[in-house]
């Protein structure tokens, strides 16, 4: 295997259904060696993510007094709009170049993480948004379950190991805008960062601007066939894997002179185990060689809270 992102064979999750001990295989090599895996045939249906860019780009072209009014100050950009440049990266100079609308979980009234999980915000345009949004979750649900059972037999677990963590978990749904930025701004659009979650399915990576740290230092672009979902490992599968599967720093670059006066669009779809879920080292992980990093285990609740924090989300 080449050891550059662009040369990377996408798999395919078509694979798993006759050959699901090969994909754990294919897929965990690739979340080890890289913290980045490309995948096709994730079942995510080219209609609904033609509709979900439409609605996106509508709505990030509304007025700003119109998109700023689902703001929730204080809501740490859990549900609705956060505006551009609000977010900084871990550790940044610069905040980031960008715009972006949150979609969480649909609870049922009473539901037992009614505290921890904000109920969603809908605009009143475009017309579609919450029904086109609300499948696109469900979808990303779906195939995101599928590439955690990849996961758990790499690891040596019971194919069905994640499902009661990420039974009604804290998963998001990003819509990302990227505006045009001007020739002198800073050369990045978002600082360079990992994932707080388990893992992040994104689809849009096939812009170009997303590059990924590799282990000798050089900054790799991603670039998947068009169609392709990038898949990475967020913070909390690494400390919950001892870091066997690495939480890889990736940022999104500002892109050539002559292309600035684009705008960029992505799609992330950040998989989070449930408030309660203890992210606690896996036994299998923990070697003479690799000592648990991490011997007290914490809620993914308590987890997200302090990084959201540090992100600048959430003010102490």
């Amino acid at each position: 295997m080449s050891d550059t992102l662009a040369d990377i064979p996408a798999l395919s999750l078509a694979d798993q259904q006759s050959d699901p001990d090969g994909f754990a295989q294919a897929f965990g090599q690739s979340f080890q060696r890289f913290g980045f895996a490309v995948v096709r045939d994730h079942g995510v249906p080219q209609a609904l993510i033609e509709r979900a860019w439409a609605m996106t780009k509508a709505f990030f072209d509304l007025p700003e007094e119109e998109k700023r009014a689902y703001f929730i100050e204080g809501g740490g950009g859990a549900r609705g709009y956060t505006p551009f440049k609000t977010e900084i990266a871990k550790g940044a100079s610069h905040v980031d170049l960008k715009e972006f609308w949150h979609i969480g979980r649909q609870l049922a009234a009473g539901h037992r993480f009614e505290a921890n999980m904000s109920p969603n915000i809908w605009p009143d345009r475009p017309e579609g948004f919450r029904e086109t949004f609300i499948e696109l979750f469900a979808a990303f649900d779906t195939a995101g379950d599928k590439l955690l059972s990849a996961i758990a037999r790499y690891l040596g677990l019971e194919p069905n190991w994640f499902d009661p963590a990420v039974k009604d978990g804290n998963s998001v749904l990003r819509l990302l805008h990227y505006p045009p930025v001007a020739a002198d701004a800073p050369e990045v659009r978002a600082g360079a960062h990992e994932d707080i979650n388990l893992i992040t399915l994104l689809l849009g990576a096939e812009e170009a601007g997303l590059e990924l740290l590799d282990r000798d230092g050089q900054w790799l672009p991603i670039k998947p066939p068009e169609g392709a979902m990038v898949v990475n490992v967020g913070d909390m599968l690494q400390r919950l894997t001892n870091h066997v599967l690495p939480s890889t720093t990736h940022r999104v670059v500002n892109p050539p002179a002559e292309r600035r006066g684009n705008s960029r669009y992505s799609m992330p779809f950040f998989l989070h185990p449930a408030p309660d879920f203890l992210i606690e080292t896996l036994p299998a992980t923990i070697t003479a060689e690799n000592p648990n990093r991490y011997p007290q285990p914490i809620t993914a609740h308590d987890y997200l809270h302090e990084r959201l924090v540090e992100i600048g989300l959430i003010k102490k």
